[in-house]
């Protein structure tokens, strides 16, 4: 329930807030400008990233490796396209965040701690 509180209320709140404040600062057209800036950006890197994601997993399953980390970056990178959809700043910087390799890999370890976590506490189980 917490969930739902927060994407339906405060993440829509906080968005408009960081517009208003910005627009007031810099005006509306450069506060556009940069909405449509980290769109197009964003757009570019989902693209070139998520497609690097793909070879890689196909490389790896032709060469009967485990897909690994390309299956995290592949998840990134949807989770980071989806972020820059939904308008505002503050989701555009997290869909950034997310679509950029170096940030990437400093959040694997978070993510790999929580799903070990998860894990151990038998809220996600993995069949084989």
């Amino acid at each position: 329930m917490k969930w739902l509180f927060i994407l339906f209320i405060v993440v829509p709140t906080s968005e408009l807030a960081v517009l208003l404040y910005t627009g007031s600062k810099i005006g509306v057209m450069p506060t556009i400008a940069i909405i449509l800036l980290t769109a197009a950006l964003g757009a570019w890197l989902a693209k070139s990233q998520g497609l690097k994601a793909w070879r890689e997993l196909q490389r790896r399953a032709s060469a009967g490796e485990p897909p690994g980390d390309a299956v995290l970056d592949g998840l990134f990178i949807l989770f980071g396209g989806i972020l820059l959809l939904l308008p505002g700043l503050i989701t555009d910087i997290l869909g950034l965040l997310f679509l950029l390799p170096p940030t990437r890999r400093a959040f694997k370890p978070v993510l790999y701690r929580q799903l070990r976590k998860r894990m151990k506490n038998g809220v996600v189980v993995i069949r084989g």
